[in-house]
C-alpha cells in the first residue's frame, strides 16, 4: 500500500522529509514513529498509519513534498484488518487496552528544544511504557531505535521518551549516548562533517556543512520576506524604570502564587496587544489587491532552537491580563522545551514579538514574518544617564525596534503604534495591576 504525507494543518501545504526512522525491510507497528517531517510551523514525527513491512521509500531525506503526496510503500497483511488508506488512519487510537495520551491523537510532536530568545522530558518511563519481552518489546520501540540501542549497548529503560505517548525516539537514544558514552561512541552516532578535499574553488582547511532541512526552510522564508515585502524600520527609546521597579516588587509573590516566573515580556506583550486594538492596520496582512484586517490579536513569540526557529502564538492576547499572558508564555515555553507543542500552538499569528534583548542586543532590524504587517523587538534594558526635565538622571532605558510592510502603512501609522506601546510601558508604576 502507498503511504502518503497526511494533512497536518490548514495552512501547511508542504513538508520536508527530515529523517527516515526506519529502513526498507523493517517491520513497523501501527503508530510507531515512521519519519521526521519538517514544516514551516513545527518539526514532528509522523507515526505509521498501519502495521507492516516497509518495502520502498519514495521521498528521500531533504526532499520537499506536498501534503497528500506518496512518500513510501508498505506491505500490510490482509488479515491484520488495518485500513488501506493512510488518510483515515493517523488520528485513530491504537488497538490496545491503554488509552493514548492527547499527544498520540495528533500527527506529530515538536522535536527541537527551544527557549524564547531572539529572532532569527519529564520523569522516567512508567511501567506501562517499559518494553515487554520478546515480541511485545518491538511494539514499544521502532526497529531503528532497537538497532541503534543494540549497537551501542544502551538500556532503553533508562531513557525518557519524548515522542508520541512517551515513545523513545532516535533523537532520545542519540542524546543519551552523547551524554553517557565515550567520545568515540558519540562520534559514531553523530559524526562530524568531513572537510572538503582540496579543490580549485576551496581551501584545504575549509569545512563544508550541508544545510539541514530546517536551516534551508528558514532561509527560504527569510528570502521571501526580504524580497517580497518592502520593509521600513523605526526605533523609539522607552524609559523602563517603572517597569523594572514594578516587576521587582511582584516577582517573588508571583512566583509563589502562580508557580511560574514573570519577565518583562508579558508587560510588553500586553502593551502591544492593546496598541494593536487601537491601531488595527498593524494587525493586518497584504493580499495583492486588498489589505486584510485580522479580527483576533494573536501575538507570536519568536524563539530560537539549535537547529531552527519556532514561533509559539499567544492567541487573543488582548483579552488576557499581564498575569494571563505570563502564564501562557510559560506554558508554551515549557511544552516547547519538552517537545509538546501542537500545530494550534504555532498557527494563526497576526503580529510577531522578538525578545532580542536577552541576547544583549540594544538595537536590531528584524525581518517581517510573511505575510504579517510588522514585527517588534524588545532590546536590552540598560541603565544610562538621560535628561529628565532640566536635570540628568540615571534611568533604565530600553529600545523598541520595529520593521513594517511599507505597502500596508506609512511612517505615520507605524509611529502611532510604536509610540502607543512606548506610552503604555512608561505609564507602568507601583499601582499597575497585573490581573
Amino acid at each position: 500500500m502507498i503511504i502518503e504525507l497526511p494533512q497536518v494543518g490548514e495552512s501547511v501545504t508542504e513538508g520536508v522529509i527530515g529523517k527516515w526512522l526506519v529502513s526498507v525491510g523493517d517491520r513497523v507497528e501501527r503508530f510507531d514513529p515512521l519519519v521526521e517531517v519538517i514544516t514551516d510551523k513545527v518539526n514532528m514525527e509522523m507515526p505509521s498509519p498501519v502495521s507492516g513491512t516497509l518495502t520502498a521509500i519514495l521521498a528521500d531525506e531533504g526532499i520537499t513534498v506536498p501534503m497528500g503526496a506518496p512518500i513510501a510503500e508498505m506491505d500490510t497483511p490482509a488479515e491484520s484488518g488495518d485500513m488501506a488508506n493512510v488518510s483515515d488512519s493517523p488520528m485513530q487510537e491504537p488497538a490496545t487496552n491503554e488509552r493514548p495520551s492527547p499527544s498520540a491523537e495528533r500527527i506529530g510532536s515538536l522535536l527541537k528544544d527551544v527557549a524564547p530568545v531572539g529572532p532569527t522530558g519529564s520523569g522516567g518511563p512508567t511501567s506501562a511504557d517499559r518494553p515487554k519481552p520478546d515480541g511485545a518489546r518491538r511494539k514499544r520501540y521502532s526497529p531503528a531505535v532497537l538497532r541503534l540501542a543494540e549497537e551501542n549497548s544502551v538500556d532503553l529503560e533508562r531513557i525518557t521518551g519524548t515522542g508520541i505517548s512517551g515513545r523513545v525516539t532516535l533523537k532520545d537514544v542519540r542524546g543519551f549516548i552523547q551524554a553517557t558514552d565515550t567520545q568515540a561512541a558519540a562520534e559514531a552516532v553523530s559524526p562530524a562533517p568531513e572537510p572538503l578535499s582540496p579543490k580549485a574553488d576551496a581551501h584545504a582547511d575549509d569545512i563544508r556543512v550541508p544545510l539541514s532541512p530546517v536551516r534551508r526552510m528558514i532561509a527560504d522564508n527569510m528570502i521571501r520576506s526580504a524580497s517580497q515585502i518592502p520593509q521600513a524600520w523605526t526605533l523609539v527609546e522607552v524609559d523602563a524604570s517603572g517597569l523594572v521597579s514594578r516587576r521587582a516588587a511582584i516577582r517573588d509573590d508571583f512566583q509563589n502564587r502562580e508557580g511560574v516566573g514573570i519577565t518583562y515580556l508579558p508587560f510588553v506583550a500586553k502593551a502591544v496587544a492593546v496598541a494593536l486594538r487601537e491601531n488595527p492596520l498593524l494587525n493586518s496582512s497584504w493580499d495583492g489587491d486588498a489589505i486584510v484586517y485580522k479580527r483576533r490579536v494573536n501575538i507570536g513569540i519568536a524563539a530560537a532552537a539549535p537547529d531552527g526557529l519556532v514561533v509559539p502564538v499567544v492567541h487573543d492576547a488582548d483579552t488576557l491580563s499581564i498575569a494571563g499572558i505570563a502564564r501562557k508564555i510559560a506554558d508554551l515555553t515549557d511544552r516547547a522545551r519538552r517537545g509538546r507543542l501542537t500545530l494550534d500552538d504555532v498557527q494563526g499569528g497576526t503580529f510577531t514579538l522578538n525578545n532580542t534583548g536577552v541576547l544583549g542586543s540594544v538595537s536590531s532590524q528584524p525581518l517581517v514574518a510573511f505575510p504579517q504587517a510588522a514585527i517588534l523587538t524588545t532590546e536590552a534594558i540598560v541603565k544610562r544617564p538621560v535628561v529628565v526635565g532640566d536635570a540628568i538622571a540615571i534611568r533604565s532605558m530600553m529600545n523598541l525596534c520595529m520593521s513594517f510592510d511599507h505597502r500596508i502603512m506609512d511612517g505615520s501609522e507605524a509611529s502611532a503604534f510604536i509610540n502607543a506601546v512606548k506610552h503604555s510601558l512608561e505609564s507602568i508604576g507601583s499601582e499597575t495591576s497585573i490581573y
